[in-house]
């Protein structure tokens, strides 16, 4: 029988998605300066309007959700969990309703346990702000269904490459993935000007390095504390916001990746990319 998420003839394969989430819900709040977050909302606002179709369902993995294990949402209805601090409390009453879908989140344990990766699933977990701050702008409707999917908490490049090319198939379904992070987090480094340079040689790096065939890419992203400055912009145990990076890439095969969005925020560089 034919399920949900089979594929279906001259369906456009989706593309995979690594995108900045900002500063907490930095884009639903006032800032100094006022415009700071003003272009990085302007193009996760107009991305959905790049995809080739209205995706069947979103998988979304975000820098805020580790695990000793891979772990998907489950649940049919998931919450919304407000992992930030010190914001305005308006903040903590943004509501994003997208339902979950666990047949899609059973198919990426099958497929990543397939794959030799550990896996499990929780049907109790709900979003982060990593899903839904940028999803309020990308996908506002909240009418798409939406798994989450944890990193590693090893931190191990390559197995969250790996996890990506497991799931790879989901983009022939009409399933699109998006890796939510950032290219640069360094906390110390945001607003010091020093760090302008040094961001700017890791995120020239990064678009190098997407823009390469898919075994090279993904050796590179494998080694990718070999790049430059890559420390300085992603400090030893905190580079959680560039491992969503590594699933999308994975999830990319030999696709082509290009950085599609690039601002100087808060004196440090942050970028977007696509694949496919």
């Amino acid at each position: 029988m034919k399920t949900f998420f089979s594929a279906e003839n001259n369906v456009a394969r989706m593309p995979t998605w690594f995108i900045p989430h900002g500063a907490g819900p930095c884009f639903f709040m006032e800032w100094e300066p006022s415009d700071a977050w003003h272009p990085m909302a302007d193009f996760l606002r107009r991305v959905a309007s790049t995809l080739p179709r209205r995706p069947k369902a979103i998988v979304m993995v975000s820098a805020h959700w580790l695990e000793p294990a891979f772990t998907v949402t489950s649940g049919d209805k998931p919450t919304l969990i407000y992992d930030y601090h010190g914001f305005p409390r308006h903040t903590y009453e943004l509501k994003y309703p997208a339902p979950g879908e666990p047949e899609l989140a059973a198919r990426i344990d099958r497929l990543l346990a397939e794959g030799g990766l550990p896996s499990r699933q929780d049907a109790a977990r709900g979003f982060d702000h990593g899903m839904f701050i940028p999803m309020l702008l990308m996908f506002p409707d909240a009418d798409i269904p939406v798994v989450q999917l944890s990193l590693v908490d090893s931190l191990d490049p390559e197995i969250h490459l790996q996890a990506g090319r497991a799931i790879a198939s989901l983009r022939d379904e009409g399933v699109l993935i998006i890796g939510s992070g950032m290219s640069f987090h360094n906390m110390r480094g945001y607003g010091d000007p020093r760090f302008g340079p040094i961001s700017d040689e890791f995120d020239h790096w990064l678009t190098q390095t997407m823009e390469k065939p898919g075994a090279i890419r993904h050796q590179a992203l494998a080694d990718w504390v070999q790049a430059p400055s890559a420390r300085l912009c992603h400090p030893p145990r905190a580079e959680e916001h560039l491992l969503p990076l590594m699933v999308v890439a994975g999830a990319a095969g030999e696709d082509a990746g290009r950085r599609v969005f690039s601002d100087r925020v808060m004196e440090t560089t942050l970028s977007a990319f696509s694949f496919g």
